[in-house]
């Protein structure tokens, strides 16, 4: 029998952006049912964040062993049990799952259902034998990983970032396809724990980020062996004896023994019926405003799924915009200035705001640029991390632009860069923290403060220093 549903908000989707509208939501005393026909907990839980980073730090774990001749500890080449690493990473997801369970969203009075939600009308879905009538429908239904069209893929047992956290077996030679943030992170991870890994990139490394701070990442990870190549065309891929054979426009072949696809996502959409209710969409995603609504002014798209930024913390931030909006009517637009990222290879690397390429294109010559390298830090100098630049952008009146960080922790050092675009901030603002020494956070300190360099120390200043220096002492 059909089961009729009549909640204050449905939410299509139990991953990172749903989640928070759901508890939000419920937690606010609205009746709120949650459609996801998967695992709950969506990507991030699942083949995301937490393995890829559970995965990385086992991977630092074991380099560690190889690092210690600059601080008089012999260096060893670690044992890695590989399926064990493998348990870890399956670990940490258990140790979280419960934050994103059905189970604790029915403890917070959220209906889950099970079901395959599809739309029927305007305000109308059907999950399952539920139908469901509903004045806010809000979909959050995520992305999935894309392969190129390369003659043979197709037929090839390659791994994405949703599989690849299932193999236990230390691939002998992994080759990645693609050189995005998830292609380097997975590539350097693997090389540390033993494998032997080739990069395969038709573009230029990390071509998101700043090429001045990307170009570190790179050279780091070359240091390390994993073999890079950019600006490279692929003709086909071939099953081989030793797992296959990617061939290359210029007749090299490469032999690897498994082989990752990490080259881009598309947005899930397909079987939602989208046209039943009038929400418009693209292959990049569902059409949203500024305020995440669709075409149907009853349906908003949040997270993966509107092909705006592919960042589990804008699912949450995109959340929290459609809790202000359209619970609270309060004035909710995103803002794409404040969009950070973060990139957890060894260094690090992240970005908040807009890097230099783009700032002069939108602001001109006259940008100042800030920079100040890790060298120049007493705590990087005595952990050994040296290698490393904190970059920031400002207009000429000194409001803060954009920021980039390479360098251990990148993605932590970012955050007070995040406040200053979220706020506002002029430089003067960060010049004038007080950071503990000694800490890798004073860097962003001195960047901040070599804005006013020239100013104070400059001949008008000493002049007026030693004029002042005349007068009795008050």
């Amino acid at each position: 029998m059909t089961d009729v549903l009549t909640p204050d908000i449905c939410v299509i989707g139990g991953g990172s952006a749903g989640l928070v509208v759901a508890a939000g939501a419920a937690q606010l005393g609205l009746k709120v049912v949650l459609v996801e026909r998967a695992e709950m907990g969506g990507d991030c839980l699942n083949f995301g964040c937490v393995p890829s980073k559970a995965l990385i730090a086992a991977a630092k774990a074991a380099q560690a062993q190889r690092s210690g001749a600059a601080f008089g500890i012999a260096p060893v080449e670690p044992k890695v049990d590989f399926a064990k690493v493998m348990d870890h990473v399956a670990g940490v997801i258990a140790a979280i799952a419960p934050n994103d369970s059905v189970e604790r969203f029915e403890g917070l009075g959220v209906r889950v259902l099970k079901e395959e939600a599809r739309f029927t009308g305007r305000t109308e879905l059907q999950a399952g034998p539920h139908r469901i009538h509903c004045k806010r429908i809000v979909l959050a239904t995520g992305s999935r990983p894309t392969a190129p069209p390369i003659p043979g893929l197709a037929d090839m047992p390659y791994l994405t970032n949703e599989t690849i956290f299932a193999n236990r077996t230390l691939p002998a030679h992994l080759i990645v396809i693609g050189g995005g943030p998830i292609g380097l992170e997975m590539a350097q991870a693997h090389r540390r724990l033993g494998a032997r890994v080739t990069v395969l990139e038709a573009f230029g490394f990390l071509a998101k980020d700043d090429p001045e701070l990307s170009a570190v990442v790179v050279d780091h990870l070359r240091t390390e062996g994993v073999d890079l190549r950019d600006h490279v065309r692929l003709a086909r891929v071939e099953k081989a004896a030793s797992g296959m054979t990617v061939f290359l426009e210029d007749g090299e072949r490469i032999e690897g023994s498994h082989l990752l696809v990490a080259t881009g996502r598309a947005p899930i959409i397909e079987g939602l019926d989208l046209d039943k209710a009038g929400v418009a969409y693209t292959k990049r995603g569902i059409t949203v405003d500024g305020a995440l609504r669709t075409s149907n002014r009853n349906v908003w798209a949040i997270g993966d799924c509107n092909g705006l930024y592919a960042f589990t913390h804008m699912a949450g931030y995109e959340a929290s915009l459609f809790i202000r909006g359209a619970l609270f009517r309060a004035p909710a637009k995103l803002d794409p200035a404040i969009v950070p990222w973060a990139t957890y290879t060894d260094p690090e690397l992240a970005q908040v705001g807009l890097s230099e390429s783009e700032a002069r294109k939108q602001h001109g010559e006259a940008i100042r640029v800030l920079r100040w390298k890790l060298a120049e830090n007493d705590r990087a100098q005595t952990e050994r991390e040296t290698d490393g630049l904190v970059k920031v952008i400002t207009d000429p009146r000194g409001r803060v632009l954009g920021a980039t960080i390479v360098g251990p922790h990148a993605g932590d050092l970012i955050q007070p860069w995040c406040l200053a675009l979220s706020k506002r901030l002029r430089i003067a603002a960060m010049a004038s923290l007080v950071p503990p020494y000694p800490t890798l956070g004073e860097a962003s300190k001195r960047a901040a403060g070599s804005y006013f360099t020239e100013a104070l120390f400059g001949r008008r200043t000493r002049g007026l220093v030693r004029f002042l220096a005349r007068l009795p002492v008050w």
